[in-house]
């Protein structure tokens, strides 16, 4: 049935048919960039923060921001944010946390908004294109003064394909936009999970650093030494001197 339609003519004659087609096209454009841009952020981000967790714990922070820097999770995004400022102090690197976090949420979000716009403005251009088809037929109907079904066959033909068309755009458009949004959260709240406990491992990490102790220290801790050397107890004395008692009979 539709391969017997005229869509070249229906296309230069209705401009609202124009507006449903490029719609389309800004739909299927935005879905594909963001399937991809999802797609190569797949796979397990836990497995990765483990290894940079690892490697932070042993000290080693060059080799977690190696890590990050070799991910393209949104998580490994943030942590590196907060490696890269673990001089810091506690509210600044709270404060690049919220900061890594928003830009993540801007990158993730991107063109879903337009996306989300098209699921709603389809139905309704399609709408606007099934009044404009009714408007066409009785606009043909007071020109020829027929009511003949060859004369308001374009008109209603107009009217139900813009309707069809909006919904078809609608329905995927809607699907994907509550998808990635899905996608969306879950990779944020992710990243905010992980970056918590790397900042509460670099907070713990700058509040027990491994110093050196002092000359005072160390020596009060040599005395205490030499002192727990030199204190015996009356056991040992006594065995000491049962051991060198015999050591002076088997000499004799």
């Amino acid at each position: 049935m539709l391969s017997h339609f005229n869509w070249i003519g229906l296309v230069s004659t209705s401009p609202i048919t124009i507006v449903i087609l490029g719609c389309s096209i800004v739909t299927f454009g935005i879905a594909i960039e963001r399937a991809y841009y999802f797609w190569k952020r797949r796979g397990d981000p836990a497995a990765t923060m483990g290894n940079v967790k690892r490697k932070l714990y042993c000290g080693d922070i060059k080799e977690a921001i190696w890590a990050c820097n070799n991910s393209l999770y949104p998580v490994a995004r943030v942590a590196l944010r907060l490696l890269e400022s673990a001089k810091h102090e506690k509210d600044a690197l709270e404060e690049q946390m919220h900061i890594a976090l928003s830009e993540q949420k801007m990158l993730l979000e991107r063109n879903l908004v337009v996306l989300g716009t098209m699921a709603v403005m389809a139905p309704l251009v399609g709408l606007l294109g099934t009044v404009w088809g009714i408007m066409r037929a009785f606009n043909d109907m007071a020109l020829t003064g027929s009511a003949a079904p060859s004369i308001v066959a374009a008109g209603v033909a107009e009217a139900l394909i813009t309707t069809a068309a909006g919904l078809c755009i609608a329905v995927p458009a809607l699907m994907l936009y509550n998808h990635f949004t899905q996608r969306m959260n879950v990779m944020l709240t992710v990243a905010e999970n992980h970056a918590l406990e790397i900042r509460s491992a670099l907070i713990e990490a700058d509040a027990q650093p491994l110093r050196r102790p002092d000359v005072s220290t160390e020596k009060q801790w040599l005395r205490g030494e030499q002192r727990e050397t030199r204190e015996e107890t009356p056991e040992v004395v006594a065995a000491r001197g049962r051991e060198e008692k015999h050591e002076h009979s088997w000499a004799r």
